[in-house]
């Protein structure tokens, strides 16, 4: 009897631990409808325009500060486009950047230097590289679209208090400096918390954490602190949005090229 009972008991042990060591196994239908729906939930705003400040540090702890402005448009049928105007400090200053997102293929991407007084195309190539000499790259200024990723639920957590689903999505463009994003987005309103970016040896690279949403139009989700860390360089670069308003008017015209030179 004792010899019976051990072996149940080994037995639940057993199978506790298989439990444990279960692998999650990922839901690629889930995972899109997921997205899918934060899409849906963030669609007919129309146009804003933000006022932001932009704090640099390196790894030793010194900092810089910038002020910047950005205009965004939202677009029928394609990816929104921006217009990111900086106007503080003296050696950033006029320094303007143009961006076209689209639902498929390479974003079109545009930086006026006015000490050169010229226009830079960022090319499909370089849109890993460093934004500004910020933590954000280039890739990360696009705008969510579901074409740009494959997406697959890989399981829920609790974060901050709010329930989560976690998102693996895996960028689908070749020269993403990507491999993978890991995503926490709450269950009730469907925002991303966090963003895990894992680099092209698999390696997680960077973090951007959002924090204190306010709501607009009693329907849109706006974080207004955004922090990205480099795990790998020790630098972060955190934005702050201090004003935002919706639907200001803004059409085609303000996202032109020829805007680029003249943006105030």
């Amino acid at each position: 009897m004792k010899t019976i009972k051990t072996l149940s008991k080994a037995v639940v042990i057993a199978f506790s631990m298989m439990a444990i060591a279960a692998p999650v196994v990922a839901d690629e239908v889930k995972g899109l409808e997921i997205a899918n729906e934060r899409k849906v939930r963030d669609q007919g705003w129309g146009d804003s325009v933000a006022e932001m400040t932009m704090l640099l540090e390196n790894a030793n702890g010194d900092t810089s500060d910038r002020k910047l402005r950005i205009k965004t448009l939202e677009v029928e049928s394609d990816g929104d486009k921006g217009l990111t105007i900086f106007d503080e400090p003296r050696d950033v200053r006029g320094t303007v950047f143009l961006n076209y997102s689209h639902i498929t293929g390479p974003d079109d991407q545009w930086l006026y230097l006015p000490a050169l007084k010229r226009v830079k195309r960022i090319a499909s190539r370089n849109k890993s590289g460093p934004f500004m000499g910020s933590e954000f790259a280039y890739e990360d200024l696009s705008s969510f679209e579901l074409e740009k990723y494959t997406f697959n639920l890989v399981g829920e957590e609790a974060l901050d208090g709010q329930n989560t689903f976690v998102i693996v999505q895996t960028p689908t463009d070749k020269y993403s400096g990507y491999t993978s994003q890991k995503v926490w987005v709450d269950q009730e309103h469907y925002r991303p918390l966090k963003t895990e970016f894992y680099d092209r040896r698999k390696s997680l690279l960077k973090t951007l954490t959002f924090s204190d949403y306010k709501q607009y139009l009693d329907q849109y989700w706006r974080a207004h602190t955004m922090m990205m860390v480099n795990h790998q360089t020790g630098k972060s670069t955190k934005l702050t949005t201090t004003d935002l308003a919706f639907k200001t008017g803004l059409d085609e015209g303000d996202f032109s090229k020829s805007s680029l030179k003249r943006a105030r």
